[in-house]
């Protein structure tokens, strides 16, 4: 009866993956990916989405091998039972949501401010604090209980694709009756599209999100593998399409400049100011809606490691009914003050590097797997060698052109291991401190 027993159908829980997928995808690190890539932004959206897809791919095999379900924490206990790595794994994850958060806060700032017209606040520049205000705006919703329900995500996605997809078609007929669309297949060979993939790694990550939600969802065995799989091929299928109008339409100095803003400036040449304003306004809807339920859902999953012990009592309690108050504020405040002060090159950088290390991790686990039956031992090796060509191609692009952001991203990886291993390793360290004290 168990499989019965959920609240979301496919088309809910199709919708919490998309949902994110489109938020993080069109509306936050599209420029930033179509800077680096040029016209050859759609292709690497669609790379990063097929490793992505490999490690979706995993997950699943995995909860079906296993007679629990969940997430990377709770596979990695049942296959290799090493609470300490579970833990550093479900960390690194978190801090990756607080990336995610972090990066669709920006881009609602960054809509925010051109709706507005105010540029300054005080003397402070107005992006970083309706940055900050938005992600404040939702810890209080998720404090007091608000969230969407499953029909109310299911709309929003459908409100969102209808007009991301109308856009695209208008755009793309109006950039081929000026013979203005390009496809960019010549950047195909340059170290700088691989490095695109690796930044727009982090924009597929919003699948992931069902993995979590499996026991509000009806019939789990059937609907998860299903909205995971639709969710990444409609997420490929929208960012590919505006990616190839917003670099046949809007100037590279322009993408360049205001990389958070590019699929609205997109629409100017033959929707006008007008049309800016209407994609501004969903995008607000859209990142709005992927910072409520990515924050929802690490809190969630929060909570989750609270009960196993793999997170201090600090922070959180995990007896408390609904959503942590004390952990949606950790999350949260940590979010407002990643968007806040980091860069939006920054932010995207750090949560693809964590993505990358969690997703290649579970592409090994069902890759060990690959004897048990309808488990292939490709698509997990496609995770693998991805993530682990990737993630040191993305950290040399930063060293050799953007020196301060990778100083950034290498502090910020250093403490966040720092952090996992003074607690996982506690009990160690007090040993060999007593031991030293007792022999002085």
């Amino acid at each position: 009866m168990a499989e019965e027993d959920g609240e979301l159908g496919f088309l809910g829980a199709a919708s919490i993956g998309l949902g994110g997928m489109i938020g993080g995808g069109v509306f936050s690190v599209l420029g930033v990916v179509a800077t680096i890539a040029g016209a050859a932004a759609w292709l690497a959206f669609t790379a990063a989405s097929l490793v992505s897809m490999a490690a979706a791919y995993s997950y699943i095999k995995l909860n079906q091998l296993s007679d629990e379900r969940g997430g990377s924490v709770s596979m990695i206990e049942a296959y290799v039972g090493n609470s300490t790595l579970a833990g550093m794994v479900g960390w690194t994850l978190l801090f990756g949501y607080v990336g995610a958060i972090a990066m669709y806060a920006f881009a609602f700032g960054g809509f925010a401010e051109r709706l507005l017209d105010v540029h300054s606040v005080l003397g402070f520049s107005a992006r970083p604090l309706l940055s900050a205000l938005a992600v404040g705006g939702f810890i209080a919703l998720n404090v007091v209980g608000a969230k969407a329900t499953g029909t109310t995500e299911e709309l929003l996605v459908g409100l969102k694709l209808a007009i991301l997809l109308a856009i695209s078609g208008w755009g793309l007929y109006y950039g081929w009756t000026v013979d203005q669309l390009e496809y960019g297949f010549g950047h195909l060979t340059n170290t700088s599209f691989l490095t695109a993939v690796a930044i727009s790694f982090v924009s597929f990550q919003g699948w992931q999100l069902v993995m979590y939600d499996q026991e509000s969802i009806k019939n789990p065995s059937k609907n998860v593998p299903r909205a995971v799989y639709v969710s990444i091929l409609g997420a490929i299928v929208v960012d590919s399409l505006v990616s190839i109008l917003v670099t046949s339409l809007v100037a590279t100095n322009v993408i360049a400049n205001h990389p958070e803003i590019a699929v609205a400036e997109a629409v100017r040449p033959f929707l006008g100011g007008l049309g800016f304003v209407f994609v501004a306004v969903a995008a607000l809807f859209s990142t709005g809606s992927a910072i409520n339920g990515t924050l929802f859902s690490a809190a969630h999953f929060a909570k989750g490691m609270l009960a196993d012990g793999l997170l201090p009592d600090r922070f959180g309690d995990a007896e408390q009914e609904g959503v942590p108050t004390q952990t949606v504020l950790v999350i949260g405040v940590a979010a407002a003050a990643f968007t806040f002060y980091g860069s939006l090159q920054g932010i995207t950088s750090f949560g693809s590097l964590a993505f990358m290390v969690v997703f290649g991790a579970m592409s090994y686990l069902a890759f060990r797997q690959r004897d048990a039956e309808d488990v292939s031992a490709f698509v997990p090796a496609v995770g693998m060698l991805g993530t682990a060509t990737l993630l040191p191609l993305l950290l040399y692009r930063l060293y050799t052109e953007q020196r301060s952001v990778f100083v950034t991203v290498v502090a910020l990886t250093a403490i966040v291991v720092g952090l996992e291993v003074l607690y996982f390793e506690r009990n160690t360290l007090e040993d060999g401190l007593q031991t030293v004290e007792n022999r002085i």
